[in-house]
Order: C-alpha cells, then sequence, then structure tokens
C-alpha cells in the first residue's frame, strides 16, 4: 500500500516508516552475518578473512548501482508527493531502462577486473584465491542486485516500506538454508556462500515483481511507459548519477583502507571484518533514518511543503542522535563480547583489536547520524552536487588515515578511517542544509492549485524540454 508522508505529524510518520526499514537492515544484516559466522566457525579464520576482504570491492562496483537506483527513487517520489501519476509512471519506466543499461555494463567490467583489483590491493596469498572465487559469483549475480534494489526503492517512493521487509525476511532465511546447503551439505567452500547471497537477492526482487503487479498499479507499467524522451532521462540522470558516483567515491576510501589492513596481515583484516559486522548493526538505526528523510524529504518537496520538510529534519535528528549515543554506549562496553560470537573466544589478538575498533567508532557514532540526515534530506530534495562533495572529503580522510595513521600507528590508526571520514563529509553537508534550509520559502504552498507544468518534481517547473515535447 502506498503511504502518503505529506500530511501528519513528522516525528510519528518518520518513525512509522522508519521502522520497517531498520528491521529490513537488520534482516539484510543478519543473512550477511551469517555467510560471515558460518564461514568463520567452519571453513577458518582465512576462509573469514577472504570474505571480509572483498567489501571494499563489492562496495565499490555494486555501490555505484545501488546509488544510482536510490537516486532514480527520489525523482519517483517527488512526483508522488505532487500527485503525478503519470509522471510517476514515466518515472518508473525511465529508472528500469538507466539500470538495466548500468547492470550490463556492471557486469561486463566488473568480473575482468576482480584479480587485478584484488593484486592491487596487496591482498594476502593466502586469502586471494577464496576472495576471486566470491566475488566472480557475486559480480555474476549483478543483476539480482539491482532488481530488487530498484523495485524495492521504487516501493519505498511511494510510502511503503514495509512490503521490501517481508521479502527481506524470506531472503534471509532462504540465505541462510542456502549457506548451511552449500557450505556444509556441498562442501562448496566461499563460493557456497556468495551463491547462497545472489539466489536469496534473486528471490526478493521476484517477489517484488509480484507485489507490484497485484497490488501497486501506479508501478506496473504498459508499453507506452517506455517511450521514453530525452529529457526524462536527463533528469533521471541528473539525480541519480551524483549519487551513484558518491558512493563510488566512498567505496575508492575504502579500498585505499583494505589496502592498508592487507599490509597489516590476516590477523587485521579478520579483526576488522569481525568489528564491523558490529558496527554495521549499530549504526543500522541512523542509516534507517536518513534513508527515510529521503522520502519524506522528497514527496513534502514535490507537495512544496517547505515547513514540514524543516520539522522533520529537526524531530529527526533529535532522535536519530538518542540512538547514536546509546549505540556507542553498548559498542563501548561490551563490543570484546559481541565479536566473541563471530570468532570465538580462542582468537584473542583478533577479539583485542576488534576491541579498539569499536571503541572508536563508537565514540563518534552521534556524528554518523547528523551526516545520514543531512546527506539524504539533500538527496531527496534533489541536491546532489553537496553529497557528491561530501563523498569526496570522505575519500580524502580515509586515505589519509590509511596511508598516515595507519602506517603510523598500524591497526589503532586504521581505526579512525571511518570517524574522520564522518566528520570530513559532515561539515559541508551540514552547511548546504543550513543554506538550503533559509533559502526555502518560509510558508508551505498549495500544490494542487497549480498545473503540471508547475509542480516540482524532480525536473524543475517542467523543463523547456518538457514544453517543446522533446
Amino acid at each position: 500500500m502506498t503511504k502518503n508522508l505529506t500530511t501528519g505529524q513528522p516525528a510519528k510518520l518518520i518513525v512509522l516508516f522508519t521502522i520497517p526499514l531498520l528491521i529490513g537492515n537488520l534482516f539484510q544484516q543478519f543473512y550477511s552475518m551469517a555467510d560471515t559466522l558460518i564461514v568463520g566457525r567452519t571453513i577458518g579464520v582465512n576462509a573469514l578473512a577472504a570474505v571480509g576482504c572483498t567489501g571494499s570491492i563489492t562496495f565499490f562496483i555494486l555501490g555505484f548501482a545501488q546509488g544510482l537506483s536510490s537516486g532514480l527513487s527520489i525523482i519517483t517520489a517527488q512526483r508522488f508527493g505532487a500527485q503525478d501519476e503519470e509522471g510517476i509512471r514515466r518515472s518508473a519506466a525511465a529508472s528500469i531502462m538507466i539500470s538495466l543499461c548500468v547492470t550490463i555494463i556492471l557486469t561486463a567490467l566488473a568480473i575482468p577486473l576482480t584479480m587485478p583489483l584484488l593484486r592491487m590491493l596487496q591482498t594476502p596469498e593466502e586469502i586471494i584465491g577464496d576472495a576471486y572465487q566470491y566475488l566472480v559469483i557475486i559480480f555474476i549475480g549483478t543483476g539480482a542486485c539491482v532488481l530488487f534494489n530498484l523495485l524495492s526503492n521504487l516501493v519505498r517512493a511511494l510510502g511503503d516500506s514495509r512490503t521490501p521487509l517481508y521479502f527481506l525476511v524470506i531472503a534471509c532465511v532462504l540465505n541462510i538454508g542456502l549457506d548451511f546447503l552449500c557450505i556444509l551439505g556441498f562442501n562448496m567452500g566461499v563460493a557456497g556462500a556468495a551463491c547462497a547471497t545472489i539466489l536469496a537477492q534473486l528471490v526478493s526482487g521476484i517477489l517484488c515483481i509480484v507485489y507490484i503487479k497485484k497490488k501497486l498499479p501506479l508501478l506496473w507499467l504498459t508499453r507506452d511507459d517506455f517511450r521514453i524522451r530525452r529529457w526524462e532521462i536527463a533528469v533521471h540522470l541528473k539525480v541519480g548519477l551524483p549519487m551513484a558516483f558518491q558512493t563510488s567515491i566512498i567505496a575508492i576510501g575504502s579500498l585505499i583502507l583494505q589496502f592498508a589492513l592487507n599490509g597489516l596481515g590476516a590477523v587485521s583484516v579478520a579483526a576488522y571484518t569481525a568489528a564491523q559486522k558490529i558496527d554495521m548493526l549499530a549504526t543500522l538505526p541512523m542509516s534507517s533514518f536518513g534513508t527515510t528523510m529521503a522520502t519524506y524529504a522528497a514527496q513534502n518537496y514535490g507537495a512544496q511543503k517547505y515547513a514540514r520538510i524543516r520539522k522533520g529534519v529537526f524531530q529527526c535528528a533529535v532522535i536519530s542522535v538518542s540512538f547514536a549515543v546509546a549505540m556507542g554506549l553498548v559498542n563501548t562496553f561490551a563490543g570484546y563480547q559481541l565479536v566473541e560470537i563471530f570468532v570465538g573466544g580462542g582468537q584473542k589478538q583478533v577479539l583485542s583489536l576488534a576491541e579498539v575498533y569499536l571503541r572508536v567508532n563508537g565514540s563518534m557514532y552521534f556524528v554518523l547520524s547528523l551526516l545520514f540526515i543531512f546527506r539524504f534530506t539533500l538527496q531527496g530534495l534533489g541536491k546532489g552536487l553537496v553529497p557528491t562533495i561530501a563523498g569526496i572529503m570522505e575519500l580524502v580522510m580515509r586515505a589519509f588515515a590509511a596511508v598516515v595513521l595507519a602506517g603510523a600507528f598500524g591497526f589503532a590508526g586504521a581505526c579512525w578511517a571511518n570517524p574522520l571520514a564522518w566528520l570530513g563529509a559532515c561539515v559541508p553537508l551540514a552547511i548546504a542544509y543550513i543554506i538550503t534550509h533559509k533559502k526555502m520559502p518560509k510558508q508551505d504552498l498549495d500544490v494542487m492549485s497549480q498545473n503540471s507544468c508547475s509542480r516540482q518534481t524532480g525536473y524543475q517547473t517542467c523543463s523547456a524540454a518538457e514544453q517543446r515535447g522533446i
């Protein structure tokens, strides 16, 4: 079911929209953690390190597609807020065509680049074989990843954050079952973990298609909807590409950091991998609130309800920062015990290093919570340039930590990569939001009193190209 976020109490709407997102993200991390847990406990620490060292590479390749699909759905959400049904269908059709092209290009480029990237990162010889095998299978399944991300983002753009959650729960259970079957039953090693992940994503994507066909006629497209004009593609790329490049820019920073970690040895890689799993769980409330703000801001921007945007940002910031402080305390005082779940009590060196990571990162979660809110709000308003600049700042700060701090202080120096990146990115985002806040009209406008060419539905007051009928 669709949900209009342009009416009602902002804080209540934001929380209710975020809860399914948070639960869904928890399940997504849960079946990702299942790979780590099963691999670490059944195959060994080297296999755990092999899977762990692939994260930055998959983020670099697949993150581009995920960022793009998020950006494309912003246009859909803006048009939904403006109650422009024809625009919604055209947006969905354009998003599908763009995503299809990107999937083909990424798949063709990623597979031959896998081993060179692993070599460039100086992946330890004892884990490079498993890492390569895992990555190739993941990249073969790029289409499954894009399918689910695009369709789930389009569904959320219409205010439905619950349905993608249901599909993720099903995929989670399926993924865990396939993990045991492929890794333990078929003895496929890390390849089994990769196959299980791809199949789970594919099932989620197919379920989205079935749901859209039966329940969301706004997104069930006809042949006429795919007669896309050039200005329509340009509008979507204008928002989608900056978000895609922003994700890849951030990923480059992760690649540089992975290079530094690989140079510290397999134990450091394993510690970082295990600690990251806890870190991802701890930051999920913050990222979920951020994702909510993209849809909330986009719908209200389409409806020209600017005062609601301001109010929603403030209320969401209060809630998210509170979660950030709580999660930081948990990581500080219980990090050792949490990591022990993944690697067992016998890996004392791994546990000690992971504890350092969690304490350093946990102390700066409040900055990350504000970063998510500012970034996603600006993206929901269709402003992709500043978030991209913020991504460059993240790259610079992570590179500094990897090259300078990790070289001088070892693993402890590498642990400061994320907090420094968050600080570097949050500053331009906060400044940009303050400027945008001041420029927006003080009062809400009545979008329904204007004709369709005056609605700010992502292509900004009807582009000249549309007026010419291009």
